[in-house]
């Protein structure tokens, strides 16, 4: 399993507590903790009782939402229509994709009427787009592979749709500086200087960053949700940035360390109670975080069992 640090599929966490309500058994069911009681005394006696960290909370958030006219996003004109293939039916169908990536409601309303009239079934366009490809780059196996999903028009307009909606927001919170270093990727970088890659895949020692984030503990979170709301916040930045241009939403060594390291920290702070175990359970399960080292030690944590930390060691995952 990988510590890398990942960008959460989705922003919203959905809560269902049917399952997590129901008494929790330990081993061999000779160990019972229900409910509320278990994370009262077990998940905190030997620690510290979890206080939010204030500064912790200033520094790991996005700035708000400002609307005026500089940051209002403009209007795209329909795009023009190419001969790219030469097939008029399949020249269109790329031309109503171009549309309907614009994310723009009215433009997209437009292109759905156009793909109407469209009497080929759009699989039969499907395929002649990707033989196409294949005659056009032979032996490029990649080229053939890029016809997957063109006849899928419903759903690239909701992607679309949603890629719009995120470059709204990273204008409306950044303006024109949503590639520029926020504060606390400022704060990532000066705390790990130093630091080089330990791996192939450009991956920082797990206990020198703990060494490191750890000795500053006025940036750390103070509370298992404190954790999930820095971890909420990378991947909100990921995403935002994305939608802006798609290939520059990856963060630095330092900051991916920085959401490695947060990720192990939930399994070294108690849960303050049951219903903070379960958002962070609800978490894990989410945004898949239960493919990940330190999860099965975070489980453990979670319902008031842990076990010794190891930063290099998932735990009862491993």
């Amino acid at each position: 399993m990988t510590n890398t640090a990942r960008p959460a599929p989705e922003r919203d966490q959905h809560h269902g507590d049917a399952e997590l309500n129901q008494p929790l058994t330990i081993g061999d069911g000779q160990r019972q903790h229900q409910g509320t009681a278990a994370f009262g005394q077990a998940a905190t006696n030997a620690r510290a009782a979890p206080r939010e960290n204030q500064v912790h909370s200033a520094l790991f958030c996005l700035p708000l939402i400002q609307f005026n006219a500089g940051t209002a996003a403009a209007m795209q004109a329909m795009p023009l229509q190419k001969v790219v293939t030469g097939d008029g039916e399949v020249d269109a169908i790329l031309w109503l994709r171009e549309v309907i990536s614009t994310g723009q409601a009215d433009l997209i309303e437009k292109a759905g009427l156009a793909a109407a009239k469209i009497k080929t079934p759009l699989k039969d366009l499907e395929q002649r787009y990707t033989a196409h490809l294949v005659h056009t780059k032979p032996g490029n196996f990649g080229a053939a592979m890029a016809s997957i999903g063109f006849a899928d028009l419903d759903a690239l307009a909701i992607k679309a749709i949603v890629q719009d909606k995120r470059r709204r927001e990273a204008r409306a919170r950044f303006g024109d500086t949503i590639f520029d270093d926020t504060p606390a990727e400022q704060f990532c970088e000066q705390a790990l200087v130093g630091l080089e890659s330990v791996t192939p895949w450009y991956e920082l020692d797990a206990e020198e960053v703990d060494k490191r984030f750890d000795g500053l503990p006025e940036q750390r979170p103070g509370t298992l949700m404190q954790c999930v709301c820095e971890l909420t916040f990378w991947s909100d930045l990921y995403w935002l940035r994305n939608a802006v241009d798609h290939y520059s939403g990856d963060g630095s060594i330092q900051s991916n360390a920085r959401q490695d390291y947060v990720f192990r920290l939930m399994s070294r702070i108690p849960p303050r109670n049951a219903d903070e175990a379960a958002d962070v359970f609800r978490y894990l399960t989410s945004n898949d975080g239960m493919d990940r080292s330190h999860s099965g030690s975070i489980i453990l944590n979670l319902i008031g069992a842990p076990e010794p930390y190891h930063p290099h060691k998932g735990g009862a995952d491993e």
